[in-house]
């Protein structure tokens, strides 16, 4: 399976919850739906979430970067676009950018890393299996 350039686009329209006072989304909610992008991308590459419980071998995020370049609103219609960028013997990195009507309001870079659970120990990186 190839899995360096793996994409993948979520969709979430802003909701209350997301805003702040002034109707602006927070910073927290970004996360959230990059999170949700993220998970789903994580899937495709043979980790969804029934797996990662029966293995308790979990994709762990160990780096976020992100540049905000104009804020989403409430009502806005929104476009998380993934991609795995990166892939190295022990860590991987996926990039994610958050659009509205074709213009980038988020850039996020992520590091992730194979955890064994309950030990908390690395693991070489091994997909679709």
């Amino acid at each position: 399976m190839q899995i360096e350039n793996l994409k993948l686009t979520t969709r979430e329209e802003v909701m209350f919850f997301d805003t702040d006072c002034g109707g602006v989304v927070h910073n927290l909610a970004y996360l959230r739906m990059i999170e949700t992008c993220r998970t789903k991308l994580a899937a495709m590459m043979g980790m969804d979430l029934r797996t990662m419980a029966e293995t308790a071998l979990y994709p762990v995020v160990v780096r976020t970067e992100i540049d905000y370049k104009r804020p989403a609103k409430l009502g806005d219609q929104l476009e998380i676009r993934g991609l795995v960028s990166e892939v190295g013997k022990v860590k991987f990195w996926c990039d994610f950018e958050v659009v509205r009507d074709g213009e980038i309001l988020i850039f996020c870079r992520q590091a992730l890393a194979l955890v064994q659970m309950p030990e908390g120990k690395p693991r070489r990186l091994v997909f679709g299996k």
